[in-house]
């Protein structure tokens, strides 16, 4: 009874965007349903290839004609133009289903699973479901892995009013991210994304891409606490998608910090697989893996990887050029691993910190950028040292992005340092702390709350 419940509900919640796209969700929930049984129930393995191909056929089919069949026309036009032929291809521009990149991830993720072993199709149709089409992450992430959830829906739970408690605590710290910080920094980054580059000085594009990489990693983790939150309501637990990324000292642990589902996805079911090395049925670990000489030799699948994974976020070269940025300078990395040995342990970090950091931020100007010549003039001002001379941005943009950077620092050394403190020394200390926390983010949600924007990530 309460599958069923959650099943239309999740349906529902879906269908009061647009009734007519929820039957797509379905189409690819029932095409991998059927596939991972048949997989199962031949011995055959040309017969599991051929329908573990059918089901990614028509995962990342729909995706494609939805996503990227416009940027795809519209760039084969270009080239056929550009070969000197005069030839008009139809361009059609279809809305993009809600989460679409996510609940097609997810699908393939337990299609590919079934097929390799690691877990058994569920064979009630209303638990898979649900494990598809879970509203808290539905639209989203985090990406789940069937092997993390679905067990969960068959466990007949008990109330449990620490649930309750644990679940308003992680939306209350989602409203407060969206609310409170991502919503007021927006207008920021609209206004300054909309001056022409050549107004821009190299001062102003730092602050643009902090500004940026500020607003999005609030407005994404504030999605990501929200649905963690709300499934625990339901006695549900999902793994973690983010862990303080910009406190990473180094472009390996960002990627094991930042929107963790996404990295280790593309790790298990794109990258090792391209690399021809080993899979692991885990979903934590961002893009980590283990080291090994005969693998690391080529580096064609790390780039290939990150282009793709570049595209997930949109039909656009913008990201691309996105995801080619993070591979250049996870392969410097590597390329370089043990130049700072001479250093303590600290210093390892500190300096970590100093390169991750600004370069992480950089990272976000092709993101937000309309084009990736505008992305090109931004970062060519960054290297030009007569382009510090002026500012072009208004006053308070520069403070409001040192407070953002002051607030993160404040955040993590809270959270990581002087809260597990508190807690384990005194319970009263635990209890007035808790009181404190959340009478101030109650408060602040309640001013801040009104109806501005919806999630960055709603658009991918």
């Amino acid at each position: 009874g309460a599958l069923l419940l959650i099943f239309f509900a999740s349906l529902s919640f879906y269908g009061f965007w647009r009734v007519e796209f929820a039957s797509l969700m379905l189409i690819s929930a029932i095409n991998d349903y059927w596939m991972s049984i048949l997989i199962t129930e031949t011995d055959s393995i040309k017969k599991k290839k051929m329908f573990l191909l059918i089901s990614l056929f028509v995962n990342l089919g729909l995706l494609f004609v939805f996503k990227y069949l416009y940027f795809f026309s519209e760039n084969l036009q270009s080239f056929i133009q550009l070969m000197g032929f005069n030839v008009n291809i139809p361009l059609y521009n279809l809305i993009l289903p809600l989460g679409i990149s996510f609940y097609t991830f997810q699908t393939i993720s337990y299609t590919v699973d079934v097929y390799r072993g690691f877990i058994k199709p569920q064979r009630d149709f209303i638990t898979y479901g649900c494990y598809v089409m879970f509203f808290p992450q539905l639209v989203a992430g985090p990406i789940l892995r069937a092997g993390e959830v679905i067990h969960q829906f068959l466990l007949k739970k008990q109330f449990q009013l620490d649930y309750i408690v644990y679940g308003i605590e992680r939306i209350l710290y989602g409203l407060f991210l969206k609310t409170v910080l991502a919503d007021n920094i927006a207008p920021f980054v609209d206004r300054g994304f909309m001056i022409s580059t050549s107004y821009l000085s190299a001062l102003d594009v730092w602050t643009l891409a902090f500004l940026f990489g500020f607003q999005i990693y609030f407005d994404f983790s504030a999605y990501s606490h929200i649905a963690i939150g709300s499934a625990k309501l339901m006695g549900i637990n999902f793994p973690e998608n983010f862990n303080f990324p910009y406190a990473a000292t180094s472009f390996k642990s960002f990627w094991k910090r930042w929107h963790i589902s996404l990295s280790s996805w593309i790790r298990d079911y794109l990258y090792l697989p391209l690399k021809g090395a080993k899979v692991e049925d885990r979903s934590t670990g961002g893009l980590n893996i283990e080291k090994n000489k005969k693998i690391d030799k080529n580096n064609s699948a790390l780039f290939i990887t990150w282009a793709i994974m570049g595209l997930w976020h949109g039909a656009n070269w913008t990201f691309v050029v996105w995801g080619l940025y993070h591979s250049i300078l996870i392969y410097l990395e590597r390329f370089f691993n043990g130049w700072n040995k001479f250093l303590s342990n600290s210093q390892r970090k500190i300096v970590g910190l100093i390169i991750t950091l600004p370069l992480a931020m950089l990272g976000w100007i092709p993101f937000r950028s309309k084009n990736v010549s505008e992305t090109i003039n931004m970062w060519i001002k960054i290297i030009d040292y007569r382009e510090y001379s002026y500012l072009g941005l208004r006053e308070n943009t520069y403070l409001i992005t040192v407070l953002m950077l002051i607030f993160f620092v404040i955040g993590y050394l809270y959270n990581n340092k002087i809260k597990p403190r508190l807690i384990n020394n005194s319970t009263n200390g635990k209890n007035l702390l808790i009181i404190f926390e959340y009478s101030l983010l109650i408060t602040l949600v309640f001013i801040f709350l009104r109806p501005i924007n919806q999630f960055i990530y709603f658009q991918f």
